[in-house]
């Protein structure tokens, strides 16, 4: 009896240990099987979850999973339907109607109505608080709901570019928090943030569209640029846009590098109403001092596309190439130009980068060695994304900045809005008068060739006045574990998380 009762106790401890052991590796292939990924970012979200807020390029890019509008941008720059499932512009672009979607809900389960468009639209809208939160909204004359599936914007004047700006977020009327809680319609929607640490999103499963591919998502900040391929390497992140060429270098075979560009456009932006960049010869002598050839060489082996004014390559009815001439390298010319502003000895200045921007940061140190040759001193001041978002793009307290500014849709008056007088993005200063009634005419003018004419004259306006030292539009190096596969690039500065997928 004792042996049989020793027999019967092993058997039940032998069962025992292979039922744990069987339901560990059951729950390791669930974990396994559990599709998720942690994305770097190179900043917090921190200027607002309110994608009608947002001001950053880097919030925007992650809010892009989380919000529609009625229509959104695809992959190959078009517009498509979104919360509105069709759209018919009548009378040469002033009148818009929109059908609404059936079935769009919101992440907390309510459905999308006219009232929630009307609303959002609204707020964008409003001026009461002086400019529009969207600017081109201020031509909206009204916003009506026809019935409970169709919305009408009439503009005070035709804009046949308006629809671009109904990638606008629908969000709910009822959300009375939507700088820290945002609720929209896209195929991810908001778990959780931990400031300065990450931002993490999950699949939305009631999505009306083409459902994502991955379950869980993390944006991790990773604010640090000189640890980025010890983060990928080590595996607490398994992707990063916008590597540098070094840092694509330095990555294992374990990682797809994938090459496209960033559609922004990057220049040391000079602050205009600071002396001495309130005078034209000094700003046209930095122009003439610089080399972008040498510039994209050392910063992304060559790779990057010159420009000369504020518009990329993606826009291409407007992209100017023949403005990369107008100020050729000319060493002498540059120092005459000074000499002409009373700088024959040079000056001094600051340059100021975010930190976390290692092509910033690379390319200010080769402004630096190139400003030496007209006898200009420049020097660099490193400083976090959000005391540059304070600092230098809302208090415009900088002498000059080295940064990429992008278009928040696909528009050529995004790109040109923000240089008008009066704008509240100017945040270089610049003033001209002359600039001001182009573009005027551009966003008021109903025929093609004319707008694209008086759109070209802004940008050689910009050029000719060196309202900025224009550089390039930058490679972007995505790095991307080999595990996902899907990644799409945009003609705008977007993350589509959605299209990612595990590899199979």
């Amino acid at each position: 009896m004792k042996r049989k009762g020793l027999k019967s106790l092993l058997l039940v401890f032998v069962l025992t240990t292979l039922a744990i052991a069987l339901s560990a590796c059951s729950g390791d292939k669930k974990a396994e099987n559990s599709s998720q990924i942690t994305i770097g970012i190179p900043q917090d979200l921190e200027d607002s979850l309110d994608p009608h807020k947002a001001v950053a390029a880097g919030t925007k890019e992650v809010l892009f999973n989380l919000f529609e509008g009625l229509v959104k941008p695809a992959s190959d720059g078009s517009f498509i339907p979104a919360v509105a499932s069709a759209y018919e512009e009548t009378e040469g672009g002033r009148i818009y109607t929109f059908t609404l979607r059936d079935g769009v809900k919101f992440h907390d389960g309510s459905m999308v109505t006219a009232e929630d468009v009307k609303f959002s639209l609204d707020k964008c809208a409003d001026a009461s608080a002086g400019e529009p939160l969207v600017a081109a909204f201020s031509n909206i004359e009204s916003i009506t709901i026809e019935d409970e599936k169709t919305i009408v914007v009439t503009l005070k004047e035709a804009d046949t570019e308006f629809l671009a700006y109904m990638t606008t977020a629908i969000i709910p009327a009822s959300n009375e928090d939507p700088d820290t809680n945002p609720i929209g319609t896209g195929p991810y929607k908001y778990v959780s943030r931990s400031p300065q640490e990450n931002f993490i999103v999950e699949k939305f499963d009631e999505y009306w569209g083409e459902p994502a591919n991955i379950e869980n998502v993390t944006f991790k900040i990773c604010s640090n640029a000189d640890s980025i391929v010890m983060d990928l390497e080590g595996g607490s992140i398994d992707m990063f846009a916008r590597v540098t060429a070094t840092q694509a270098e330095e990555l294992s075979d374990q990682f797809d590098i994938l090459e496209g560009t960033m559609n922004l456009v990057q220049a040391l932006y000079l602050n205009n109403a600071e002396t001495p960049f309130d005078d034209v010869k000094v700003r046209q002598a930095l122009c003439y001092a610089i080399d972008p050839a040498e510039i994209m060489l050392m910063v992304s082996d060559g790779k990057g596309t010159e420009l000369g004014s504020s518009m990329f390559p993606s826009f291409s009815k407007y992209y100017m190439e023949e403005l990369n001439d107008t100020y050729n390298q000319d060493i002498e010319k540059a120092k005459e130009l000074l000499k002409e502003a009373g700088y024959e000895d040079g000056f001094s200045f600051t340059i100021t980068v975010p930190s976390n921007y290692q092509p910033h940061i690379d390319t200010a140190q080769v402004l630096v060695e190139e400003f030496k040759a007209i006898g200009v001193d420049a020097e660099i001041q490193l400083i976090e994304w959000d005391s540059w978002l304070s600092d230098v793009y809302q208090n415009r307290q900088f002498q000059s900045t080295v940064v990429g500014v992008d278009a928040s849709n696909l528009t050529a008056a995004a790109m040109l809005q923000r240089f008008t007088s009066d704008s509240s993005k100017n945040f270089i200063n610049f003033s001209n008068e002359d600039y001001d009634v182009a573009f005027d005419k551009a966003i008021s003018s109903t025929d093609d060739k004319e707008k694209t004419e008086y759109y070209k004259e802004c940008e050689r306006i910009l050029s000719e006045d060196a309202a900025n030292v224009y550089i390039q539009d930058l490679p972007e190096f995505v790095a991307l574990n080999k595990k996902y596969t899907g990644y799409e690039f945009y003609p705008l500065y977007v993350q589509d998380i959605a299209k990612l997928k595990l590899a199979e």
